[in-house]
């Protein structure tokens, strides 16, 4: 039996290569009757700077701060997805009918990804790379080969368009 995808996760950086995964989700999703749900991912600040600011400003007043801000930010970004999604599939309401909405959260990239992929109980994962150098890449490594490696879901990694 083929395998029917009926949630889909796309994941965004708000990069062009992004938004061309996306695409690619829709067809997917247009193909297999899905839904799409879009995931950003906002990276915390790393532990150096963040003991630098605690100092600077007090453990209680980084954590309001942090609170107050990142909310203010997962606000204003899930509302720039919704209006991304809008606007992409204005001219295909049966494919906007398909959006599920988007969600917003804080933490290590691969880590959200995956608990969301797990929450949301998605088929697949559809995400975008950026094609970074050979050196970069090894010494970095990228969201899409961690997360094609942890994930037990298929991951469909869409590349820059050539």
């Amino acid at each position: 039996m083929l395998p029917l995808y009926k949630n889909i996760l796309v994941t965004t950086d708000f990069t062009p290569n992004s938004d061309h995964a996306f695409k690619h989700a829709v067809m997917l999703a247009r193909q297999n009757d899905a839904k799409i749900h879009l995931l950003h991912v906002m990276p915390q600040v790393d532990s150096s700077m963040r003991s630098y600011l605690s100092s600077v400003l007090g453990e209680n007043r980084l954590e309001e701060f942090e609170h107050n801000n990142m909310e203010k930010a997962r606000t204003e970004l899930t509302k720039n997805l919704d209006d991304f999604a809008k606007k992409e599939l204005q001219n295909f309401p049966e494919d906007y009918a398909r959006f599920a909405g988007a969600e917003v959260v804080a933490g290590h990239p691969v880590v959200k990804i995956l608990e969301t992929a797990d929450r949301l109980d998605v088929d697949v994962i559809v995400m975008g790379t950026h094609g970074k150098g050979a050196l970069e890449h090894v010494f970095l490594g990228s969201v899409a080969e961690k997360v094609l490696k942890k994930s037990p879901r298929p991951v469909f990694v869409i590349p820059l368009p050539g």
